[in-house]
């Protein structure tokens, strides 16, 4: 297999190399490619096309292959030495890129190396998350009516997200009207496991009426945008992230936002910077965290303080100007 995979990388190094010349490339950006082995091939076409060419290259780092449990992990020790020596790209001069301070130690620790915190980032001057005639009948084409509120589950429906605990909050709310909005699909649920987990806690709590799984529903619009123009607060209990689309998400639309202190990122790089949220710990939801967040929910003019006051802060720290900044140190060579 390693024969293949060395030739499939020779044979997408020339193509580079080529296209290097072609278009008179200067510097290279890799995206999680040389990082994450997903392509074997690829990321290491790329270790050899830097090698071959000497062009500058900045690698920016999502996660790494010893962060996903055993999905990397190969039962012959050959393929595991190849990941290890190729991921992540460890070259002279390489400039490395991550996306939370957890990288940055990494980084440290691993291989001492500095790399550079980048968040990720949205535009903070477009026009998010509010109603428009395009969008103004979504939650009626998911059966909602007008005196119920949505709260949303802006996720894909894997075990990580947490979203067993949205539906427990939705049973300890104890309300006809509140309904739970989930926006992704499970498609990165292996066996639909997770999934039918969550569909026999639906029947447990008989729930089954106030849990809207709109993957289906969402894909008729042209972004997330129009989802959540329409939702009074959003649900993030996720355990893990490499960082959180979509607590920035939420905050761009200006939405509440309910979310589990994930790990390894959540508050050493989004939760210290001074947003107004509900934050619970390991998915516990306590007495008085179900109060705060049905304080909220019930306060439509709280929300829209919540959503002024947080999207001021997002807008500080996690804007298209950041990114201005980061960038114009990174490509200094």
């Amino acid at each position: 297999m390693l024969e293949h995979v060395e030739s499939a990388s020779n044979m997408i190094h020339d193509a580079m190399v080529k296209w290097v010349s072609d278009k008179k490339i200067e510097v290279l950006l890799s995206e999680n490619a040389s990082a994450l082995p997903c392509h074997l091939s690829m990321g290491v076409a790329i270790k050899k096309l830097i090698k071959t060419t000497g062009l500058p290259i900045v690698t920016h780092d999502h996660d790494f292959h010893w962060e996903r449990g055993e999905r990397y992990v190969s039962a012959h020790p050959e393929i595991n030495q190849y990941v290890d020596d190729n991921f992540p790209l460890l070259l002279p001069d390489v400039k490395h890129a991550v996306i939370n301070t957890f990288g940055v130690e990494t980084f440290k620790n691993r291989f001492n190396i500095d790399a550079t915190l980048v968040p990720n980032v949205m535009d903070f001057n477009r026009i998010y998350g509010v109603p428009t005639p395009e969008n103004q009948f979504f939650l009626k084409d998911l059966g909602i009516t007008e005196d119920e509120i949505a709260l949303l589950q802006v996720t894909r429906i894997v075990r990580r997200k947490g979203i067993e605990t949205a539906i427990s909050l939705i049973d300890k709310l104890d309300d006809k009207k509140l309904k739970l909005v989930i926006t992704g699909n499970n498609n990165d649920d292996e066996n639909k496991e997770y999934y039918n987990e969550l569909i026999d806690q639906i029947h447990q709590l008989n729930l089954s009426s106030q849990i809207i799984f709109a993957a289906d529903k969402v894909l008729d619009h042209k972004d997330l945008s129009d989802v959540y123009a329409h939702g009074r607060a959003a649900t993030y209990f996720s355990t893990y992230e490499g960082f959180g689309n979509a607590f920035v998400e939420t905050v761009l639309a200006k939405k509440p936002i309910f979310v589990n202190n994930y790990k390894p990122v959540y508050m050493q790089d989004i939760g210290n910077k001074g947003f107004e949220t509900v934050m619970i710990e390991d998915g516990n939801l306590t007495p008085e965290s179900v109060q705060q967040m049905s304080d909220i929910i019930y306060n439509p003019q709280r929300c829209l303080e919540i959503g002024e006051y947080n999207f001021e802060i997002g807008k500080k720290y996690f804007s298209y100007d950041v990114l201005e900044e980061k960038l114009s140190s990174l490509f200094k060579f």
